[in-house]
């Protein structure tokens, strides 16, 4: 039910943005969150936006990271600048119907994934 967008390949030091279209009944409601997994390594927690606009981010990407909302496309935005080898990674948009919470297993509806690959 979700879908992302926005991968692909970028130089270290480059920004990218990626996007999560979510169905407009969970837009307004629901938390979203980003999640990445590298080569050979758990899902990891990113960044999170409530239905309020509050945001939370993984001490690994605070500081780098922008995730929003547009409403105008029903969109979670995850913008990464100054990007490192170390963002490469398969991105992963999920959403739950409330609640912060970090781990993965705890989000029931998830994006098919966009692969980021970062050259130096």
């Amino acid at each position: 039910q979700l879908q992302a967008s926005g991968g692909g390949l970028v130089q270290a030091g480059a920004s990218l943005t990626l996007s999560c279209v979510v169905p407009r009944d969970m837009f307004n409601t629901y938390v979203v969150a980003w999640f990445r997994q590298a080569p050979g390594k758990e899902r990891e927690f990113v960044a999170i936006v409530k239905a309020t606009g509050d945001r939370y981010y993984s001490g690994s990407v605070r500081g780098r990271c922008t995730i929003s909302k547009d409403s105008a496309k029903n969109t979670v935005n995850l913008e990464v600048n100054n990007v490192n080898r170390e963002d490469t990674a398969v991105y992963y948009c999920a959403a739950r119907g409330d609640g912060i919470y970090t781990e993965s297993s705890q989000y029931y509806y998830w994006g098919q994934g966009t692969l980021v690959t970062v050259s130096s």
